[in-house]
């Protein structure tokens, strides 16, 4: 039998900060975040997965529609994050590997290279980790990233996040050629 509890958790498919707008993925909205994702290529793809081969808009439509049902359905909650005053898109951030149990929350992000070093990121993952702890009961908040992403780490550094460890020889690089540290750090209510 389905366990209903977390389905019927209220989560907000929006939120705003002083300068963003962070919603749920909507259907639509693959072409936008395609176009962030081509003109940051070089710097998305030593870190993360989905950036190893360049997606069609289509493949990055049909990305956007599958979060937009794991929100719905309490999965993993991504967030596309817009700029307030322009309404540009700026990255991605969200919730994944959540433990409606405990509760507990992983946050991921990227961010549109052409936006970065703005303050934005750090900006809506604050928001994000205000609300999981003080909005949606968590208990846990953590941020996982490879040793070697300095610009990643710096996150939850600014944010107050304490570095718990870090797991040597823990995972491989997205490209699969080399054996990866993991940092993790966390925040508790």
């Amino acid at each position: 039998m389905m366990n209903v509890d977390y389905i019927l958790k209220e989560v907000p498919g929006s939120i705003e900060t002083e300068r963003l707008i962070i919603r749920m993925p909507m259907p639509g909205d693959g072409k936008e975040v395609n176009g962030a994702i081509k003109a940051s290529y070089a710097e998305l793809k030593p870190w993360l997965g989905f950036a190893q081969i360049l997606p069609e808009v289509d493949e990055t439509e049909a990305n956007t529609r599958e979060a937009h049902a794991k929100f719905i359905t309490r999965k993993a909650l991504r967030y596309l994050i817009f700029c307030k005053e322009t309404h540009r898109f700026i990255g991605s951030t969200g919730f994944h590997n959540i433990d409606w149990d405990v509760p507990k929350f992983e946050i991921g992000y990227w961010i549109d290279a052409r936006m970065s070093g703005k303050g934005y990121m750090r900006e809506a993952v604050g928001r994000l980790t205000e609300l999981a702890l003080n909005e949606l009961g968590g208990r846990r908040v953590e941020i996982r990233c490879e040793s070697g992403n300095i610009r990643s780490r710096k996150i939850p550094e600014h944010l107050g996040y304490e570095l718990e460890g870090i797991l040597k020889n823990e995972d491989l690089s997205v490209d699969g050629k080399r054996v990866t540290d993991t940092c993790i750090y966390g925040l508790v209510r």
